[in-house]
């Protein structure tokens, strides 16, 4: 029979067949939104634990983040520490001015580039995350100390000692996509080993807990900005 003979595939094929192209082909479902508070709820109760694992306080800025935000692994990833506005330091307004501070008070700001443009959006963030960030900014200090020159700008450093080709490289350094794969992983491995029997074993892609944020519209759109402001943070160093 010649090629011109042969019968269309889509007549033949077998629905379970055509069902596993179509789950290989598109991305896997959500979470439910209440799973991926609990997500969030455990990361963040657990990362300000006193002797939290950097690890674990890393995660639960990521999920933060994410959820404040929308943002992908790779819109993080371009995050910089002067890219956040935390607000005063806590203790510093006056009496008067927290009476009159209302339900803002506490909140921050992010500026994420989002997607391959680059898109420049600020989101507000919660008084819960600003809280986590000002412990990982502690955190993320004490990694870097053994670096040699000043604290890297990205916001996302590396909690352990890695090996790059044999040669040891140290914590501290601006973390890779790769690292914050792994790092999520590992969380759900320890996750399902330790709940197992009581829930359902959570996804080992962060994506689908990113995603059930995102539809069910709990992240903050944000503002979009110009692109000039790429080039005034780059310029202008903040105080």
């Amino acid at each position: 029979m010649s090629t011109r003979e042969r019968p269309a595939m889509a007549a033949t094929t077998d629905p379970a067949t055509d069902a596993a192209v179509t789950a290989g082909r598109y991305p896997r479902p959500p979470v439910s939104l209440e799973e991926a508070e609990w997500v969030w709820r455990e990361l963040s109760v657990e990362a300000l634990r006193p002797g939290g694992k950097p690890e674990v306080v890393r995660l639960a800025v990521i999920a933060g983040l994410t959820r404040a935000t929308g943002a992908r692994y790779g819109d993080l990833l371009r995050v910089r520490a002067e890219d956040l506005d935390l607000g005063p330091e806590p203790g510093a307004a006056t009496r008067r001015a927290r009476a009159h501070a209302g339900p803002e008070a506490g909140e921050g700001s992010v500026v994420v580039r989002h997607g391959k443009h680059r898109t420049v959006r600020v989101h507000r963030l919660p008084p819960e995350v600003v809280l986590l960030l000002r412990h990982w900014m502690v955190v993320r200090t004490e990694l870097a100390a053994e670096l040699e020159g000043s604290v890297p700008r990205a916001l996302l450093l590396t909690v352990h000692h890695t090996h790059d080709n044999g040669t040891t490289v140290s914590s501290g350094l601006p973390i890779t996509r790769q690292g914050l794969v792994l790092s999520w992983r590992r969380f759900v491995h320890r996750t399902n080993a330790r709940f197992g029997a009581v829930r359902p074993p959570l996804p080992t892609r962060f994506e689908q807990v990113r995603r059930a944020w995102v539809e069910a519209g709990v992240h903050d759109p944000g503002r979009e900005e110009p692109t000039t402001l790429e080039a005034g943070r780059e310029s202008v160093p903040r105080a």
